[in-house]
């Protein structure tokens, strides 16, 4: 089996301006083909002797994506970290193969969220699985605090699930900071389906905090080597 080789030398510095656009492009273009790979081997009914083929080829393309591995504590130099553009996360990143992904909009003392679930994200058959829910609402409340304002990390998350969120179905979830106390924020979120924002199907409320400024470097080395 070929693997992708391998350094661990110092951080990815960040692309020139004029190449960080092409960069994304790229990123976002092979996650979009991955997100359909997804979707295509959740769905599959072929036989055994047709699964072993795709797999023959997917292990010769991930021999190819060759270079500097990025380690759990780097910053991809595509981002834009804290509060802005994330690549790869699994909830927003249009270069993930896991993300639905959501687009994100700022509003007044919070943000709004789009998306449509696909048969990868499923729980029951034919819905979303409530895992998945809590993940595009902890993130998306992360957002709010953010729009507000007031970036934080999640330090309590409840959830409600008063109804299952439909698959291939095009969703609305949003996020409001409803208060601060020091350095806690108080967030609500719910999620609902565009054809009916008025019935919430999933609502959530959270404590997020905002790290001090040692504790923030100590999370992030990396953000050290960032500008």
């Amino acid at each position: 089996m070929n693997a992708p080789r391998t350094t661990t030398s110092s951080p990815p510095r960040s692309p020139a301006p004029e190449d960080l656009q092409h960069q994304r492009e790229a990123i976002a273009a092979l996650g979009h083909e991955l997100r359909l790979l997804v979707d295509a081997t959740v769905c599959t009914t072929a036989a055994v002797e047709t699964l072993h083929r795709p797999a023959d080829d997917v292990r010769a393309l991930t021999g190819q994506l060759t270079g500097r591995r990025r380690q759990p504590t780097d910053i991809p130099a595509v981002d834009e970290f804290p509060g802005g553009v994330r690549m790869y996360s699994p909830v927003t990143g249009a270069g993930s193969p896991l993300a639905p992904p959501m687009r994100v909009t700022p509003v007044d003392g919070g943000a709004e969220g789009r998306c449509v679930l696909g048969i990868a994200h499923e729980g029951p058959p034919g819905y979303g699985h409530g895992g998945v829910s809590a993940m595009l609402l902890d993130e998306l409340m992360g957002w709010a605090c953010a729009a507000a304002g007031h970036p934080g990390m999640t330090i309590s998350l409840r959830m409600r699930y008063q109804g299952p969120v439909p698959l291939e179905t095009p969703l609305l979830a949003s996020a409001h900071v409803t208060g601060t106390d020091g350095r806690k924020i108080y967030v609500t979120g719910s999620i609902t389906t565009e054809e009916t924002p008025s019935t919430a199907l999933v609502a959530a409320d959270g404590i997020f905090v905002t790290p001090t400024p040692e504790l923030a470097r100590a999370l992030f080395p990396s953000l050290n080597h960032t500008t």
